[in-house]
Formats: structure tokens, C-alpha cells, sequence
């Protein structure tokens, strides 16, 4: 499915989008940052194809593009699907049976940490600290978060996304 999703996303459309960006932005100061916040928002994520145009239009090394993508965890190499579920696995979370629902979410969804589902709908990842402790187990799907989670409320709470 990977390399579908990716020549989906790798368009002449696309291209196009991101010259306009990086053309629009390049002689700013700390041009780097925002030119890649709009290359994930047009492709929905940054691969080495779309990092090897912004290195070359930037003239910056490709190997500083990649470092400032794989640091920064708002950046992603590869799609995302529509759906991102984030389960904390930190302490609390941890001992309040997180492992369980991680286990859930993998066996309902057929996909692994940082996996995405086939349908493109579900990708699923390990957090940590979400700042919600007293709601322990907590998992975040976009921007809605659920506590006080039991395995056996994950097929209800997939079941509103599907």
C-alpha cells in the first residue's frame, strides 16, 4: 500500500504547490521551518523525494533537511492515515494498563506501532506523556482524547471512526 499512497502523493500538482512555497519563503531568515510545515500539508508527509527538492531550491544539505525532519515529531516520512491514534505508554498510563490496550488497539486495527492501516484510515503510535495522568490509560485519536480506558470499550470507540 506504501508505494501506492506514495505515487498518489508525488504529483506534478504537488510539485508545483511546493515551488510556490519554497519561492514564497526562501530568502526569509529560518526559511527551513515553515517550508516544511507546507510540504507535509501538501503531500502529508516528507519523503527523501520531496526533502531532496527542498535541499536543492535551498541549497542546503540534504543530510541538515533529513536531520530537521527526523527530530522534530510533528514531521513524519510517511503518510499518516486519516485517523492518528496516539496511547500513552508512559508510568501512569503504563501501570494503569496501557499494554492491554495497545494490545486491543493491534488485534481491532491489524497493524502495529507505526503502522497504517491498508484503508489508509488508522495509524497507530506510542506516546508518551500526554499530561492527562489522573485519566489513566489515555489514547488520543486526532484531537480527541479518551480516559480511564478498558479493552473492552476499543471496538465502540473504533467503531465512530470507521
Amino acid at each position: 500500500m506504501e508505494k501506492q499512497v506514495m505515487k498518489e502523493i508525488l504529483n506534478e500538482k504537488n510539485f508545483a504547490a511546493l515551488d510556490q512555497s519554497i519561492e514564497a519563503n526562501k530568502d526569509r531568515k529560518g526559511a527551513l521551518m515553515p517550508i516544511l510545515h507546507e510540504a507535509q500539508n501538501i503531500f502529508g508527509a516528507l519523503p527523501i523525494e520531496v526533502q531532496t527538492i527542498i535541499s536543492e531550491k535551498l541549497d542546503i544539505p540534504l543530510a541538515e533537511v533529513y536531520g530537521v525532519v527526523t527530530f522534530y515529531s510533528q514531521f513524519s516520512l510517511v503518510p499518516k492515515g486519516e485517523f492518528v491514534i496516539g496511547l500513552c505508554l508512559g508510568t501512569a498510563c503504563y501501570v494503569k494498563g496501557a499494554q492491554n490496550i495497545l494490545d486491543r488497539l493491534e488485534t481491532e486495527l491489524g497493524i502495529k506501532v507505526g503502522e497504517t492501516s491498508e484503508d489508509g484510515k488508522f495509524t497507530l503510535e506510542a506516546t508518551r506523556c500526554l499530561g492527562c495522568c489522573g485519566l489513566a490509560p489515555v489514547m488520543v485519536i486526532n484531537e480527541k482524547v479518551y480516559g480511564r480506558l478498558e479493552p473492552g470499550q476499543i471496538t465502540g470507540i473504533l467503531k465512530q471512526y470507521k
